[in-house]
């Protein structure tokens, strides 16, 4: 079977690291977990940075930071994995769908602002399957009507638009470090800010709730144990240190990809002049009237991985029954869009050799 995705991290590369963290039996808030804090910083260029369990944690940490209550809405881009807006459930907030772009996937601006009302406390821009399209101006949206920006770039570490890396664009950025992301530490994430005031209420929110004075802590707010242990921390590490080459090479597959598949009818997703795109998901609008799924099926059966894009959120039947909302596009990239293999050293002759085979083309 031709997976969709494969590790680039090896034992070998973390062995003596982690057997420095077994002879010390410092497994927690040690020096690699501040090391992996202080290069996420370097590479995205954001003053401030923390660990995290997981994107999920973290979006739900940065709700927390920003004061999200009952009764607030959230304006979320709808074709993401459901996390983004289950963050928003948990808090006892209304989330707010916006519909996407039929081409990059992600937010559009002009839905952004005909939702916006005086309840707004928050817009979640998601980076499509790790394209950053179009943030700048959802960012300057936010701007004008004053309402923070947090960006689920659980897909998109090393990603960038208008030069600027992805965590150092909005207010508050969100990554994942997920076994199907370029960067795993199996499970994991982590929050970037420029804000000084939003930093310091990290800090303690990640940590129970506690500041450490006078030798000893005091839990002067309630908060968290959503810490990244130092195994995972070296982890990370590793990966960072490569990631620019990993996309680089995964956007040499990407090129291979597109002019294979083009004239068979499949449009690649789009990417904006001014991106840097760290191709998280190898991800295809499939040609007109062919049955997405059935394609899925037949791959498998010819040995390749493949999955859908990735979910209409308020297609779901907890989002559906609750806002009766299901925003069109979004629908229907999720039941026409393809994400094939994509990982160092792929051949990706067969795997279009398999679509071929299954399209009678």
């Amino acid at each position: 079977m031709i997976k969709l995705i494969k590790p680039y991290i090896s034992f070998e590369e973390v062995e003596s690291e982690f057997r420095d963290v077994f002879e010390s039996g410092w497994f927690t808030k040690g020096k690699y977990v501040e090391a992996f804090r202080e290069e996420i910083k370097k590479y995205t260029g954001a003053k401030y940075s923390f660990l995290a369990t997981s994107a999920t944690t973290a979006l739900s940490a940065c709700l927390r930071v920003l004061d999200v209550k009952a009764g607030d809405e959230v304006i979320v881009s709808d074709f993401s994995f459901p996390a983004t807006a289950n963050v928003v459930e948990d808090v006892g907030a209304v989330s707010v769908f916006v519909d996407v772009d039929k081409t990059t996937f992600n937010m559009l601006p002009d839905d952004l602002v005909r939702k916006i009302t005086k309840k707004t406390k928050a817009v979640i821009f998601v980076d499509a399957l790790g394209n950053p399209s179009g943030i700048h101006r959802i960012k300057e949206i936010c701007n004008k009507y004053n309402i923070p920006l947090i960006e689920d770039a659980a897909c998109a570490i090393g990603s960038s638009e208008r030069s600027v890396k992805c965590g150092n664009i909005a207010d508050l950025t969100c990554f994942s470090f997920h076994p199907r992301k370029l960067l795993t530490t199996g499970e994991g994430g982590a929050i970037t800010t420029n804000s000084e005031r939003m930093a310091q209420i990290l800090d303690i929110k990640l940590n129970h709730g506690s500041v450490f004075e006078g030798g000893k802590f005091d839990f002067v707010d309630f908060g968290y144990n959503y810490r990244l242990p130092e195994l995972q921390s070296i982890m990370g590490l590793k990966q960072l240190k490569k990631l620019d080459g990993i996309v680089e090479n995964r956007n040499l597959i990407r090129n291979e990809y597109i002019n294979l598949l083009s004239p068979l009818g499949f449009r690649a997703q789009a990417v904006a002049d001014d991106v840097v795109y760290n191709v998280q998901s190898m991800v295809f609008l499939v040609p007109e009237g062919i049955d997405r799924d059935h394609l899925i099926i037949e791959l498998k059966k010819n040995g390749v991985e493949t999955t859908l894009g990735t979910y209409c959120m308020s297609n779901g039947t907890y989002f559906r029954k609750k806002y009766n909302n299901v925003q069109q596009t979004s629908l229907f990239l999720e039941r026409n869009t393809l994400t094939l293999p994509c990982y160092e050293g792929l051949d990706v002759k067969p795997i279009v050799e398999a679509i071929r085979k299954v399209l009678n083309a």
